[in-house]
């Protein structure tokens, strides 16, 4: 049985919050991943069972293959439709803020929802949250958000009612955030809350089939020439890293999703600790987006922090460097060695 994750005190206040909202928005950080997408999707259908409407609305693009996940078509995209967002936040009771710690990862959203007078409720798992929340939800420990709102509709009462349009995008979630459970995912209530997901007849290798082999022709070859052409292997500090260039996404036509889990595959090296993947912005000169990723204990989210303006967990963290991509090769070479010790 799962232990809950709210105080009493706590979860009536959310009872409260929710039942006295006229209009409740659920939102999440730029660049939407699996877990910011099942979050919203998830705790949207349970605000349903709760007998409200919630809009939800995400700041920009998410990957074609989380396009075919239940109620996606009722999501808004906020630089598609931004006077309407606008108008909508500004109008807003309660706002449900899913997937992420600073209102500054929510990108062009983040004035209108600084600007809100809005309620906000946090559902997160990331490090050191800073939003101006009347009841924060912050579980640094827990695999995804995805799993916080499984939680949080166990202890309110609402799986039982629950469908597919609330398991399918929060199993989706958990296993986007936890690379198909293979790191972050040694509670054992993780296998609980897959357990009880699957008794509303998910169909878990569909799931995975959709994420995982989704991609295009181009995706694919894209992947055999970033391990082949762009891969550099330090084999001394058991440290990998490769870079993206505009003319190399244009040239295999990327598609937002196209460079997921890229990052990954270097790890499949014996011996790596840790891999870093380098891509240039699509539109933004001297923008260039990091991600990291590690084993065991090695802090790939120190590496983040120090280093590339960015942060998240032990084993997957982000940021970003505004500088060339040969800059920003020259830092991630620097970074390398300054963990040296720690990678050997």
């Amino acid at each position: 049985m799962l232990e809950n994750i709210l105080t009493e005190q706590a979860c009536e206040q959310l009872r409260t919050l929710v039942l006295h909202a006229e209009t409740i928005l659920c939102v999440c950080h730029r660049s939407p991943d699996g877990d910011a997408i099942g979050s919203v999707l998830g705790w949207s259908a349970c605000l349903r069972l709760m007998g409200k409407e919630p809009q939800m609305i995400v700041p920009d693009q998410y990957p074609d293959f989380l396009q075919w996940l239940p109620d996606t078509e009722k999501i808004i995209r906020y630089d598609k439709h931004r006077e309407g967002c606008d108008w909508t936040i500004q109008h807003a009771d309660l706002i449900f803020c899913l997937d992420f710690n600073t209102i500054s990862r929510t990108g062009d959203m983040t004035e209108a929802l600084q600007k809100s007078t809005a309620k906000k409720v946090l559902i997160d798992h990331h490090l050191d949250p800073d939003v101006d929340a009347v009841l924060s939800i912050s579980r640094p420990k827990a695999s995804s958000t995805c799993e916080l709102v499984f939680r949080l509709a166990w202890q309110l009462g609402l799986f039982p009612q629950a469908d597919k349009h609330f398991a399918v995008p929060v199993y989706c979630g958990m296993m986007t955030d936890t690379g198909g459970f293979t790191f972050n995912s040694t509670d054992p209530d993780i296998f609980f809350i897959i357990g009880q997901l699957l008794t509303k007849h998910i169909n878990k290798d569909k799931i995975y089939r959709n994420v995982y082999h989704n991609y295009s022709e181009n995706r694919i070859r894209l992947m055999g020439y970033v391990m082949y052409e762009k891969l550099v292997y330090d084999a001394p500090r058991h440290a990998a890293y490769f870079t993206l260039s505009r003319d190399d996404l244009k040239r295999f036509h990327f598609i937002k999703g196209d460079a997921e889990g890229l990052v990954n595959i270097p790890q499949q090296i014996k011996g790596l600790k840790l891999s870093i993947s380098l891509r240039e912005d699509t539109e933004k000169e001297n923008l260039v987006w990091v991600s990291l990723r590690s084993v065991d204990d090695f802090p790939c989210n120190e590496v983040a922090a120090r280093f590339f303006n960015g942060g998240g967990h032990l084993n997957a963290s982000g940021g970003r460097l505004e500088c060339s991509l040969d800059e920003a090769v020259r830092i991630t070479q620097q970074a390398i060695a300054a963990f040296e010790d720690q990678l050997k």
